[in-house]
């Protein structure tokens, strides 16, 4: 969570125990779940006004972020392909590989079973 351990977590916890106090954590606690609520349903009226807008122009916003992500996805693969250009090849070398092993368990199978 967050690249924070348990002792973080607990070392947090105490000090605020101590700042604040057992009395006030509640009240603290409440107010925040109060805030969050409040912030995410500002959050989703801002996006239904911005998507109904853009439905109001006739702009299709699923289109629009299917496309951007598409295009981040492109870049992705591109940047993976410059970064790891052996990739391809590590394939293309393991799969004589794999037959050629296949191969020599077919030969030694019988000798096996004989010893």
């Amino acid at each position: 969570m967050f690249g924070i351990g348990f002792s973080e977590i607990f070392f947090i916890l105490v000090a605020i125990l101590m700042l604040f106090g057992s009395k006030e954590i509640p009240q603290m606690a409440k107010f925040m779940g109060k805030t969050m609520a409040q912030l995410k349903n500002a959050t989703n009226e801002i996006k239904s006004e911005i998507s109904k807008s853009a439905q109001d122009t006739g702009l299709d916003v699923n289109s629009l972020t299917n496309g951007i992500s598409e295009e981040i996805s492109k870049a992705k693969e591109g940047i993976t392909n410059a970064v790891n250009p052996l990739k391809d090849v590590a394939t293309d070398i393991q799969n004589p590989i794999k037959e050629v092993k296949e191969d020599i368990e077919n030969l030694t199978g019988p000798i096996k079973r004989q010893m």
